[in-house]
């Protein structure tokens, strides 16, 4: 039978995988919760050996000064007549039990209570093994599909929740692909460890590059700063440990290669690999990439950095709805400010003299002018329309505050001859 035991206890140790110690240790406190079911068995304990399987019950007490509960305590005096070296804190010995008094009912609740415990002792070591994962990239199945996470098989009975605000906007999952994440947390739950996953934080994309890249991984060279915007673009900020290294060679690769396979993990997001500097005007004129930068002028007390770009590279600078401008500005902790060498190299306009139309017209540039008052001009006629009938010259009204209507000029005699001339040219 002995022989038997420690045979099943291999076997156990080989499928759940737990420690051959604690799957002792479950099996003496089952035995011993089988025993105690009785009153006044509260000081019976059990000891296998795990050598020869063979299985010792006996009861023993505490030795303490005071004695609080004499069911598993006695004082030293006491414990003194069965081991003559007791002292305080040991854990003496004062009697043999027979196994035979262990009755089926023993056996059948023995029973339950090691198949509990090896259950929570298994829980036990699967959570210790994925906790001790937070933070690092692991890869699973798609198990199900569901409206608001996607469950991912990670083995070992243990299921990943992938959310949907943790998902790529561009991204689509079916069942049974195959899939890499970013462990965000493990949490304890009476059906096992939880798992939540994430393909939307930073630390997903660090680890992807770690994965990548080797220099990366070695540790020569190290991910300073990471801006992303899950499913569109991300920056990330490389800088070399060891002297004559490029950083963003080593980590976009022999012809974009190893940037390439990241960009293929994250379904065509784009990413811009740039190099990380200590002077804040740098790094921000870096950041800004690909566009020129002329300038930078820091604003240490309130953190902000103006920066100034040619006319034409405006536009690339900012970005498609302010997202270039928007990721610098996680990237390197600033507040960016963008303007053009020819806006910053225009005089402020002077507001002309006169009256508040000008005035108006000064405070925004590019509008249009001023209507005309009434009666300045006439209104234009329709074409094909016959011409209105000029009224008589008693009807006519001269609005107030303008001048006498204008008199048409005669055209000259000479220009008249002139003009008959060359029109007689023509004609013949």
């Amino acid at each position: 039978m002995s022989r038997d035991f420690i045979g099943a206890l291999l076997q156990l140790n080989a499928e759940k995988q737990l420690p051959r110690e604690q799957l002792l240790r479950t099996v003496e406190e089952a035995i011993q919760a089988a025993y105690r079911r009785v009153d006044g068995d509260e000081d019976i304990h059990v000891r296998i050996d795990p050598e020869t399987g063979k299985i010792r019950v006996f009861r023993a007490r505490l030795v303490v000064e005071v004695v609080e509960d004499p069911q598993t305590q006695f004082t030293l005096e006491e414990a003194r007549r069965y081991d003559p070296d007791a002292k305080i804190g040991d854990l003496v010995e004062y009697q043999q039990l027979d196994q035979e008094s262990f009755g089926r009912i023993h056996a059948q609740t023995a029973k339950q209570v090691v198949l509990q415990r090896l259950r929570e002792a298994e829980r036990d070591v699967v959570y210790d093994s994925f906790a001790s994962r937070e933070g690092e990239l692991i890869s699973g199945t798609v198990k199900r599909v569901e409206p608001r996470a996607i469950i991912v098989d990670l083995g070992r009975d243990v299921e990943g929740i992938l959310a949907t605000t943790e998902q790529s906007p561009i991204e689509h999952y079916r069942i049974g692909q195959t899939v890499k994440a970013y462990v965000l947390e493990v949490r304890r739950s009476p059906r096992g460890p939880q798992v939540y996953l994430s393909r939307t934080h930073k630390g997903f994309l660090r680890r992807l590059f770690e994965l990548e890249v080797p220099e990366i991984h070695a540790g020569t060279v190290e991910i300073k700063a990471i801006a992303r915007e899950p499913g569109s673009r991300s920056k990330v900020a490389v800088a070399s440990r060891q002297e004559g290294l490029d950083p963003v060679g080593a980590t976009v690769g022999q012809r974009g290669a190893r940037v390439q396979a990241v960009v293929a993990e994250l379904g065509g997001e784009k990413i811009d690999v740039i190099p990380w500097s200590d002077d804040p005007a740098v790094f921000v004129a870096n950041a800004l990439s690909p566009a020129q930068v002329l300038s930078v002028d820091i604003d240490q007390e309130h953190r902000i950095a103006t920066v100034t770009v040619p006319e034409r590279m405006l536009s690339l600078a900012i970005g498609r709805e302010g997202q270039n401008a928007r990721l610098a500005a996680r990237l390197t902790g600033w507040r960016i400010d963008i303007r053009s060498d020819v806006s910053h190299a225009e005089p402020a306009a002077s507001p002309p003299e006169g009256g508040g139309k000008g005035k108006a017209a000064a405070e925004k540039p590019g509008a249009a002018p001023a209507a005309a008052d009434a009666g300045d001009a006439p209104e234009p006629t329709p074409t094909g329309d016959p011409e209105p009938e000029p009224a008589p010259a008693a009807a006519a009204v001269t609005p107030a505050g303008a001048g006498p209507a204008p008199t048409p000029t005669p055209r000259p005699r000479t220009a008249r001859r002139k003009a008959a001339a060359v029109d007689g040219e023509v004609s013949s």
